[in-house]
């Protein structure tokens, strides 16, 4: 895997793909090292088990926002045609919509996106059944040097979950210089893909 740390133009770190270069981050940034570990994690689903990446919760949430600025919106535009007082029910109106959709973001982000960094669909094989879900979620705490990366799968035919977790220090996965070394994190990933297809075979 590669890619490479740049900056947007709000001045936030973000990831981008870079074929030439391995992954390398400062082993000292929790948060760095978490995106850089979970693209990888995310990468062995699509890239190395074909799975298909599910947007619907990210949609969802980019929807939540785009309406959210949309009340924003409207408010500075009625304001600057009906210029205050006149403009002020309309006022109230969109603030107290603007904040029930960062209520609703919020709930939203909390119970329902939780830590989860993927969900993917894997297709039945003949096309015919329903599709399977898989999903990630991890978490790297502050000072901690424990990353945990939990897999679950949901049958598409029964519906039952189940899940399996890996923890291990960031150390078995970076060099000294921060480098990320994918194939022994694609190992480990793989084995926990393994543990939830052998438990899916025996039932």
């Amino acid at each position: 895997m590669a890619s490479k740390k740049s900056k947007n133009n709000w001045g936030l770190s973000t990831w981008t793909v870079d074929p030439e270069k391995p992954v390398k981050v400062d082993k000292w940034d929790g948060n760095a090292v978490k995106n850089a570990l979970d693209d990888a994690a995310k990468k062995v689903l699509t890239e190395r088990f074909g799975y298909q990446e599910d947007h619907k919760l990210t949609d969802i949430r980019l929807g939540i926002c785009t309406i959210s600025c949309l009340f924003a919106l409207g408010a500075l535009a009625y304001d600057y045609l009906y210029p205050f007082p006149a403009s002020k029910p309309a006022l109230i109106f969109c603030v107290l919509s603007y904040f029930t959709m960062m209520t609703i973001l919020t709930m939203f982000t909390t119970f329902k996106e939780k830590n989860y960094i993927m969900f993917a669909i894997e297709k039945d094989d003949a096309g015919v059944g329903p599709d399977h879900m898989w999903t990630l979620r991890s978490s790297l705490k502050r000072y901690d040097p424990n990353y945990m990366l939990t897999m679950s799968y949901k049958d598409g035919e029964t519906n039952r979950e189940r899940e399996q977790s890996l923890e291990k220090s960031v150390a078995s996965w970076f060099d000294e210089n921060g480098v990320l070394i994918f194939e022994l994190f694609e190992k480990d990933v793989k084995e926990l893909h393994q543990s939830l297809c052998a438990e899916k075979k025996d039932k």
